[in-house]
């Protein structure tokens, strides 16, 4: 019993040993309690400790007096990859903010509040595009400035407005409007080393030239349509246009030394719109002909001189950037006939001559060309410079939308020199037809989906040749018509089509 009674005075001895011996560690003048500090980081590493956020914050804006000059702002913030953690701890080696200033400064950049816009396109291999600005409506403010630019300002208000005028009997309306590219604002820390917009027209220029040139000067001289100075330059007329808005249409007359901006514009973004169009359009007339046995071949008379009629046309047309699609083109409504065609009649010769050793001399002129389809003048995509799938090209011809299977006409009398799969146009142009004509020209129909002729066939003005489609490098139904000087992509010379049907 003496034995249990001892050892139990031993274990209450211990006992009271050791809570005398940590009352005398806790009340030790060397120990302080735990107290709340800040742990600061850089990239998840350990840069120092302090007692104030708020002293190393106010240091930071102190400092960076120059940014929020630059800037316009009333504070600056800490970069990216910092954090600041607050914990209880005994550690009582502090870093003062002055060294964690020091450190931060010496390896990142300090950032602002803002916003990153982020756009990215459909188009998967295509980077994000980043813009950063500091006020949001600065990039809203820059979006409007690239839509006026293309269907000009007081359309654009009447469209957001809900006022565009009314069709009575021609003019459109645009019925949708949208970028291609998603777009996201996003509230964020910008780095300052980056690029922050804070002028909506500097970001506008950014959005609608992407870095590159915004003015280009040409000086004009002797003899320079608008035109010719498109053709110089390596744009369209269109392109030329846009850029300047003294400049009201392809008619405008130019004054020699007058200063034109030949810059060409490269959109970050694709606005797509579509219109309703109602307008009054010729209708060209075609040739029929009445065979006379009696006469020499050769012989042609003008039974009934031909007219070309108007035909009123409502179409829903698509546009992205101010230039018309090939995915929508199409009559939506019958089309109204305003004056009717008169077909042109000719009576020509059919006898052949009987002297041994005489020649038939067949003589044509470049007057009076047919419409190589069944529709009113309408084209898609026109003679000259464009950009198609962010590929910048040499357009050779007109590209005139029609359904599959439309027919299509020559445009003159000839000989088919190609009718199939490539040939001079090449696989591109898919199934086409190509017809030399006697006053040197040649015509060229491309992406055919049928071809009615045979290669040597002699064909007349407003002879079926093919019908409409989308072989070789086509995108949608149409047909590309093209004329040359000479023989097509051999020691041919492209020409505008249009120049014969005005």
């Amino acid at each position: 019993m003496s034995k249990k009674i001892s050892f139990l005075t031993c274990t209450i001895i211990s006992i009271i040993a050791i809570a005398l011996l940590s009352l005398d560690f806790y009340t030790n003048k060397n120990y302080e309690r735990a107290t709340s500090k800040y742990q600061v980081y850089l990239d998840g590493n350990k840069i120092g400790l302090i007692s104030s956020k708020n002293e190393l914050y106010d240091l930071i804006n102190q400092k960076q007096s120059e940014i929020k000059k630059e800037y316009n702002v009333n504070q600056v913030y800490p970069p990216k990859g910092f954090q600041i953690i607050r914990q209880n701890t005994y550690e009582q080696n502090e870093t003062t903010v002055e060294d964690i200033y020091d450190i931060i400064q010496e390896d990142k950049a300090f950032t602002l509040k803002g916003y990153t816009i982020t756009i990215t396109s459909e188009d998967e291999d295509k980077e994000p595009i980043y813009i950063y600005v500091l006020d949001q409506n600065v990039f809203k403010e820059a979006l409007e400035n690239v839509v006026k630019t293309f269907i000009g300002e007081e359309r654009y208000q009447q469209y957001v407005d809900k006022t565009q005028p009314e069709i009575v009997d021609t003019g459109y309306i645009i019925e949708s409007m949208y970028f291609q590219e998603n777009i996201k604002i996003k509230e964020s820390y910008i780095s300052s080393e980056e690029k922050i917009y804070t002028d909506a027209n500097e970001l506008t220029k950014h959005l609608l030239f992407n870095d590159s040139q915004s003015t280009k000067e040409y000086t004009v001289v002797q003899g320079d349509t608008i035109a010719s100075v498109a053709e110089a330059n390596e744009l369209n007329i269109n392109e030329l246009l846009l850029v300047n808005d003294d400049i009201d249409s392809e008619d405008t007359l130019l004054a020699v030394g007058q200063k034109i901006n030949v810059a060409l514009i490269e959109p970050m973004l694709n606005l797509v719109y579509e219109n309703l169009e109602v307008s009054d359009t010729k209708k060209y007339y075609q040739t029929e002909y009445i065979d006379d046995p009696n006469e020499y071949v050769g012989y042609k008379k003008v039974q009934t001189a031909g007219e070309d009629g108007i035909s009123r046309v409502t179409l829903r047309v698509q546009y992205i950037n101010g230039n018309q699609s090939t995915d929508v083109g199409f009559s939506v409504a019958p089309d109204q006939i305003i004056k009717p065609v008169v077909n042109e009649v000719i009576i020509r010769g059919t006898k052949k001559p009987t002297v041994p050793g005489s020649q038939v001399i067949i003589i044509s002129d470049n007057s009076n060309w047919g419409w190589p389809t069944d529709s009113t003048y309408y084209t898609s995509s026109s003679f000259g410079w464009r950009t198609l799938n962010g590929i910048r090209e040499y357009h050779d011809g007109l590209d005139i939308p029609r359904p599959a299977g439309s027919p299509i006409y020559a445009a003159l009398d000839g000989v088919v020199i190609n009718a199939g799969w490539g040939g001079y146009a090449g696989s591109s142009a898919g199934y086409n037809v190509v017809i030399q004509h006697a006053n040197g020209y040649s015509t060229v129909y491309a992406h055919c989906s049928k071809i009615y002729v045979k290669n040597g066939q002699t064909v007349s003005k407003g002879q079926l040749i093919a019908g409409v489609g989308q072989t070789g490098r086509a995108f949608g139904n149409h047909l590309h018509f093209g004329v040359f000087v000479g023989v097509p992509y051999s020691n041919g010379r492209g020409i505008n089509p249009l120049q014969f049907y005005k």
